[in-house]
């Protein structure tokens, strides 16, 4: 696992930005899933002002980690606020976007979607391999759209469930740990004081790290990577 801690949010999304483009330069195909979040949406404002032009889109295919069961024009959207913030200003195939269908029935969807990544990317022992995987982490320790409620969703069968927000009781189609645990590598967008807590508790492991999905994350590959700026390491 590496670390990487900077001033603050905008230098975390110019650090990641910089591995990105590093990450998927020369490469001919790159599968990359997304995160919905703060930091991510300005890691897209940065890749589109800063390398809009640089790097080659069109070798890039775009897919989510997670996605709130809501229209695709739905503030709440983890797709609108990547087309708003990213897709609307580079040149991108639209047959480069493999979106989650938000207004799908859930369940239906999920399967679908674990059908598509089954079809679209390499498989190690029947597991779809993501080039990358960008993950965030909530307050309460979760990540992508599996939480410490319903942890027991990180080892299911399938590739991606069904999820349910504990407070407002949405419903969000996710992928799950073990397609996390395959990629090639594992980026983690953490940032704010908010996060100061459960980052200390699963960097140290302190007693009941376990339960937060966060702190389930061990890329077979190796290759975990941790952004955060100070507010988030400050109990480090």
């Amino acid at each position: 696992m590496e670390v990487l801690i900077v001033k603050n949010k905008q230098e975390v999304a110019e650090a990641f930005s910089a591995y990105f483009v590093d990450l998927v330069e020369g490469k001919d195909s790159f599968h990359v899933a997304l995160s919905g979040g703060s930091t991510p949406k300005i890691v897209f404002d940065v890749l589109a002002e800063k390398f809009g032009n640089s790097v080659v889109w069109s070798r890039i295919h775009f897919y989510w980690g997670d996605e709130r069961c809501v229209a695709p024009d739905d503030e709440q959207s983890n797709y609108k606020m990547t087309v708003d913030h990213l897709f609307s200003k580079i040149e991108i195939p639209q047959e480069n976007i493999h979106r989650i269908l938000g207004e799908a029935e859930p369940v239906g969807e999920a399967m679908r979607y674990a059908n598509l990544l089954e079809i679209n990317l390499d498989r190690v022992e029947g597991i779809p391999q993501f080039d990358l995987v960008i993950l965030g982490m909530g307050d309460d320790g979760h990540t992508a759209s599996i939480f410490p409620h319903e942890i027991n969703l990180w080892q299911a069968d399938d590739q991606c469930v069904v999820a349910t927000h504990p407070d407002s009781g949405q419903k969000r189609v996710s992928i799950t740990g073990k397609v996390i645990n395959t990629a090639k590598e594992v980026a983690f967008l953490v940032t704010g004081t908010g996060k100061a807590q459960k980052v200390d508790e699963i960097h140290n492991q302190k007693a009941g790290y376990e339960k937060y999905p966060a702190s389930l994350v061990h890329p077979d590959s190796g290759r975990l990577l941790w952004f955060m700026d100070q507010e988030a390491a400050s109990d480090l």
